[in-house]
């Protein structure tokens, strides 16, 4: 019997959901080709049409194109970022320059771009819809800015660089998984652990087990520089190992090292902008951004740095202080910042943040905190369908109703870390909506929990409560995003404007009926009490120097990077020299305040989305905390405000411009003075 590729098909399961139990590593890229060749024959079929250029005969089949591509693409990197194993890594490794070149043959494709040009030069005479006209204007947009309107040469050039960046990206992730793995750190005695939970103890005893060293301990890295643990662990050697690993991903030489990796990345960034006509990387991604300009970026980051720093450097006296009323002081590092904070935070405040997770169990912060606070808002509802099953055991999947009892779609949750998932905390979909398609949406949210043994209950820091609540803001925009054409899908939104739902959907976690509803202590089931509640508000602008600092360094040093020209990034450009001169520019270069992404390590713009981007975060803060603002003064948790926030932001998508969507939504432009208050600026 011949093997049916159940990738070549549309899914039979609800919702599309793809059969994952069915897909095995050597399935996709068979697919992949007979994609390709699918999407070059429906791009053909629209430029061999000899009459003039119609918005039906172009742009709607131009939306209509690509759709098998689309399902295999979703299907195959939902797995690769989420579950990476080897086999699934040389799939992504033989792949990355083919998709490459596939999307520069489309977006490239000279008929194709005076298709969509003689349709945006003649918008005005046109009788579209705004959705119609917006759609006409992004696509020409999209490609001009890709490279559509240069010649044979050039073009060529530009493959070629943009094959060879595919395969660089991908060997960066890669070379960054295992440096993470291998640098896990291995404790010999749990007394060096001391200050963790039984539940974070057993998750590394556990952790041990899977590597094959029972009786030690195996505590795995988080993408950022910091670690949760480093809170809690009271052994200060083992908060030092902690944070070297951590500071070493990708510059200990040997075959993970990702200097030479990172800066050939940059030099072909650089060529390429200048290429396509821009100055440095920086200024070529910032141009088709809310930003506008890589120099209203530095404008922003200045304008926030110096008085972060300056905050920081008032918590650093402020933990030294504490540290030098001990037996044997000692000048405060780095890897003592988060535990000496935490004793900083009770005398001040009375407050222990490690002690509060048998208050923040897992599945009740999802049950009675998540799902509740978008009951609430959105009027939605989520039923567990065990029947349905995701790419990994560990991955659960939800149906969403809306109030009005028509399916929205399905939630999938990977709550927990493996050493086959990348790491960090993110939001995909695997299937998005789109009307012309008559596809629902499917979402994902990944994060990295360590998972405790059988039998023990996850218990979260708050910092993890955060994150499952941040991604999930993402999953509402994918949800509720509603759009005709797919290219306007979810959260296919400008780049430092995605980040604004997710932030804005944080603000339910100390709302009053959601924490008391998710906040209870997972053995007695009695709430978190209110004087520790008044608490977490008074301390709310607590640390914020610490946190601006480390943020806006990694967003100086993205910014710093890309803004190099081609001539600037020579082959042996120091990496560490040119972090530290990059941060003493801005004047956050204090070293017990580390960048909370180093450049070899730093995911987000050297194998994600975020290149030149990820300023984005205090980007979006902005018109987050002036929509915190808007909820406060409309009455908070109400279906009457969520459905406003749904209709007039989410539901557009990209549909939209997204600043012209929030005027609408909050019938003004932003004003910074809430973002400047919230972080103590």
């Amino acid at each position: 019997m011949v093997d049916q590729n159940p990738l070549l098909s549309p899914s039979p399961l609800p919702y599309a959901l793809p059969d994952y139990r069915q897909i095995r590593p050597e399935h996709y890229l068979p697919a992949f080709d007979a994609a390709f060749a699918t999407h070059r024959q429906e791009i053909q079929a629209i430029t061999r049409v000899r009459s003039m250029p119609t918005f039906e005969n172009t742009m709607v089949a131009l939306e209509r194109s690509g759709e098998m591509l689309d399902r295999v693409a979703r299907t195959f990197y939902t797995v690769s970022s989420a579950d990476a194993t080897p086999e699934i890594q040389a799939v992504e490794e033989e792949l990355a320059p083919l998709m490459s070149a596939h999307q520069d043959a489309v977006e490239l494709d000279g008929a194709l771009y005076w298709r969509v040009k003689t349709l945006h030069d003649r918008l005005g005479e046109l009788d579209l819809a705004p959705e119609q006209r917006y759609l006409v204007e992004r696509h020409y947009r999209e490609m001009t800015h890709a490279g559509a309107g240069l010649d044979d040469e050039q073009k060529a050039r530009l493959t070629a660089l943009n094959g060879r960046l595919a395969v660089l990206t991908n060997t960066f992730e890669k070379n960054l998984l295992a440096d993470t793995n291998e640098l896990a750190v291995v404790f010999d005695d749990a007394a060096e652990l001391d200050g963790l939970t039984s539940g974070e103890l057993s998750a590394a005893a556990q952790n041990a087990v899977d590597r094959g060293l029972p009786g030690r301990y195996v505590v795995t890295l988080t993408l950022y520089t910091g670690h949760p643990y480093l809170a809690s662990l009271t052994d200060r050697n083992s908060r030092r190992r902690l944070l070297e690993a951590s500071r070493s991903r990708g510059i200990r030489g040997g075959e993970h090292d990702n200097r030479e990796v990172l800066r050939e990345i940059v030099r072909l960034r650089a060529e390429r902008a200048a290429l396509l006509g821009h100055e440095s990387h920086a200024a070529y991604i910032t141009s088709d951004q809310t930003a506008g300009s890589a120099e209203a970026v530095a404008a922003l980051l200045r304008r926030l740095a110096a008085p972060a720093a300056a905050n920081a450097r008032r918590e650093q006296a402020a933990l030294q202080a504490i540290i030098d009323t001990q037996e044997s002081p000692f000048p405060l590092e780095a890897h003592d910042w988060a535990f000496y904070t935490e004793r900083v935070r009770a005398a001040e405040y009375d407050l222990d943040r490690t002690a509060l997770r048998p208050w923040f169990e897992a599945e009740r912060v999802l049950q009675d905190g998540v799902f509740r606070a978008a009951t609430a808002l959105y009027g939605i509802t989520f039923t567990e369908r065990d029947d349905l099953h995701a790419y990994h055991p560990d991955a659960r999947v939800f149906e969403i109703v809306d109030p009005d009892g028509t399916a929205l779609g399905l939630f999938v949750l990977d709550l927990y870390t493996r050493d086959t998932k990348r790491g960090g905390a993110w939001m995909n979909s695997i299937v998005a909506q789109s009307e012309l398609r008559g596809t629902a949406p499917v979402v994902v949210n990944n994060l990295n929990v360590p998972k405790p043994a059988a039998g023990e209950p996850t218990l979260l820091t708050l910092d993890e409560v955060t994150t499952l609540f941040h991604e999930f803001g993402h999953a509402l925009h994918g949800l509720f995003a509603h759009v005709t054409y797919p290219h306007f899908a979810g959260t296919a939104v400008f780049r430092d404007f995605v980040e604004f739902p997710s932030q804005v959907n944080e603000m339910w976690i100390l709302w009053p009926e959601v924490l008391a509803s998710y906040a209870r202590h997972v053995e007695t089931g009695e709430p978190l009490p209110q004087d520790v509640v008044d608490k977490l508000h008074a301390s709310e602008a607590f640390n914020q120097g610490f946190a601006t600092s480390e943020y806006l360094a990694a967003a100086w040093l993205d910014q710093a990077w890309h803004s190099l020209g081609a001539d600037d990034v020579a082959d042996e450009i120091d990496v560490a020299a040119f972090e530290a001169s990059t941060l003493a520019d801005i004047g956050l270069d204090n070293p017990v305040v580390p960048t909370r992404y180093a450049s070899t390590y730093f995911a987000h713009v050297f194998s994600g989305g975020y290149s030149a981007g990820y300023y984005s975060y205090i980007w979006s803060e902005v018109l987050d905390a002036d929509t915190v603002e808007w909820f406060k003064e409309n009455g908070g948790l109400t279906r009457t405000g969520g459905d406003r926030f749904r209709t007039r932001l989410l539901g557009v998508g990209g549909s939209k411009d997204p600043l012209e969507a929030y005027r609408d939504f909050r019938g003004r432009d932003a004003d910074i003075a809430p973002l400047l208050a919230r972080r103590g600026l």
